[in-house]
């Protein structure tokens, strides 16, 4: 099974993999897996959402999903946390899945990758 598999299984059945639409524990979960790859899994991920976003930021991937999951929740990344309904963590589980798994068909093209990287350099003004 591959990660795009593997992550649309997750993402049909979350029970079956421990996650219970808590953002924290879907953080913990895609952390996990990404220690137990090294730290590859997700490498890229961040920059892809920000140039996603098209702006600068110094957030994580876990604070950048959420701050687009729930624009209209005051406040920045995680501390959004404090203020969500159930409901509202939940559509913040699904962004974050379903981002995963547009990253996850981005990342397996080494050039669309290779130009992630490069566009967020452009952003942050490197040359």
């Amino acid at each position: 099974m591959n990660d795009e598999n593997f992550f649309e299984s997750v993402r049909a059945r979350p029970g079956l993999y421990g996650l219970n639409g808590s953002y924290n524990n879907a953080f913990m979960f895609l952390t996990g897996f990404d220690v137990a790859r090294s730290g590859g899994f997700l490498r890229g991920f961040t920059e892809w959402l920000v140039v996603r976003k098209g702006e600068c930021s110094s957030f994580g991937w876990q604070s950048l999903v959420l701050d687009e999951a729930l624009p209209d929740v005051e406040a920045h990344g995680w501390n959004k946390l404090q203020q969500l309904t159930p409901k509202q963590e939940q559509e913040a589980v699904d962004l974050l899945l379903a981002l995963l798994l547009e990253f996850i068909a981005l990342r397996n093209d080494t050039m669309a990758l290779a130009r992630v990287y490069s566009q967020y350099r452009a952003l942050h003004g490197e040359d």
